[in-house]
């Protein structure tokens, strides 16, 4: 297969443009917040609406909020390669989440435009719309938003309906932004990674094998309360005892697992926490996550089983209430195939690796070819201030998408 080339893009422009946006929503210690809806948001919305525009993009705005730039292909009727993420950060975030998906996709457009390359597909840049809070843009893409408005309620108490109005979307009018296969033909998403397994292997890129599934559950433990001093051990029917022993049952399940398994216990309220008192409640939550979808059902009923025998042996109640389950999506071969042959061809050292985190191409994955290119987190550190990617390896990212979305225009007939 012949590959067009196409010049390296300009790391010094990209380097330029995510600073430039990392001014949006800048906090004192250096990190950013730009909440979905918000003031910020929007100045950033319309700053990347501009480049988009420069670029010679066609810019339009779904029901979703969704913005969508695309860069006309040579055959009209082709269906499009689409790239992008998000521009919304967690309260305290940096700069480089999401926002490096979106520009970079701006970047590849800009280069290819320079050098008067049109695919023969379309490349539509996307941005979507509140990703970090529910991903309710991506969704929307995917067809899967079946909950009632007043699920989306923001915390401030203000309606889906006008979050939407402020980014230019119409709740009413939601199911024209979905999208399918035909007028799709692949989604490819840049992201830092958010973990340090590429720092760890000493890689410079990482060829996502899927995004894993995750359930979330509360779990309450109700025991008995009573007095400290005068309740023999053999009486008690401690709380805490128990939801220790399911902490140590979480942990076991994930590092005996023969997949790609973690699962975490993040928060416990201890009821009524006093010093004298032998807890007679106990909430958690457990996390659990695994690229295998039938692997991550399986490990949720073997946890099943194990409350069952804890609950017993110390003679208490436990309940478990799921909060949230999203199914594993896997990326396409081909795609991977495409971003491993393009490393090799770039010189670049890589690995292929599950994301543990979830992103808009999740949603993506479930109506076309998807596929992901992790760069290296310093440190692993994400959705904090201190994040960092270097701009060599921002660039090497950017490079790597350019010339994969270049083959994949070739791999996709039209």
């Amino acid at each position: 297969m012949t590959v067009i080339t196409a010049p390296f893009i300009n790391q010094d422009r990209l380097s330029r443009t995510i600073a430039e946006l990392a001014t949006i929503g800048k906090l004192p210690n250096g990190g950013v917040c730009r909440i979905a809806y918000s003031p910020e948001v929007i100045s950033a919305r319309q700053l990347v609406q501009r480049w988009m525009q420069e670029t010679g993009m066609t810019v339009r705005i779904d029901a979703a909020g969704n913005i969508i730039g695309t860069y006309a292909g040579q055959k009209t009727d082709a269906p499009a390669l689409m790239t992008g993420s998000h521009i919304d950060t967690v309260p305290t975030g940096g700069r480089y989440d999401g926002a490096l998906g979106v520009l970079a996709g701006i970047e590849v457009v800009r280069v290819l435009r320079e050098h008067s390359i049109r695919l023969d597909h379309p490349v539509e840049v996307v941005v979507f719309t509140d990703e970090e809070g529910g991903m309710i843009g991506a969704k929307a893409i995917s067809g899967t938003v079946f909950k009632e408005p007043e699920y989306y309620r923001r915390d401030d108490g203000t309606s889906i309906e006008t979050c939407l109005q402020r980014v230019g979307g119409d709740w009413s009018k939601l199911a024209t932004a979905k999208r399918n296969a035909a007028d799709i033909a692949a989604f490819v998403e840049l992201h830092v990674e958010q973990g340090g397994v590429l720092e760890h292997h000493g890689k410079q890129i990482g060829v996502v094998e899927g995004i894993v599934g995750q359930h979330r559950y509360i779990v309450t433990v109700i025991g008995r309360s009573n007095h400290a001093g005068t309740t023999p051990m053999s009486m008690r029917q401690d709380a805490l005892v128990t939801a220790s022993q399911i902490v140590l049952a979480v942990n076991h399940l994930a590092k005996s697992s023969s997949g790609s398994s973690v699962a975490t216990v993040g928060a416990l309220s201890v009821f009524p926490n006093a010093a004298n008192i032998v807890p007679g409640q106990v909430e958690l939550t457990i996390d659990m996550r695994d690229v295998d979808q039938e692997h991550l059902i399986l490990l949720s009923e073997q946890l099943q089983q194990q409350l069952q025998a804890i609950a017993k042996s110390n003679r208490t109640e436990i309940t478990i209430t799921p909060i949230l389950q999203t199914e594993a999506v896997l990326a396409t071969p081909r795609i991977q195939t495409a971003i491993e042959q393009t490393c090799k061809e770039m010189g670049f050292s890589y690995c292929h690796l599950p994301s543990r985190a979830s992103h808009d191409a999740q949603e993506m994955g479930l109506i076309t070819d998807m596929g992901m290119i992790f760069v290296p987190s310093q440190a692993g550190i994400s959705h904090a201030e201190d994040e960092y990617t270097s701009p060599e390896e921002c660039a090497q990212g950017v490079n790597m998408l350019l010339q994969t979305l270049i083959r994949l225009d070739l791999m996709y007939p039209v």
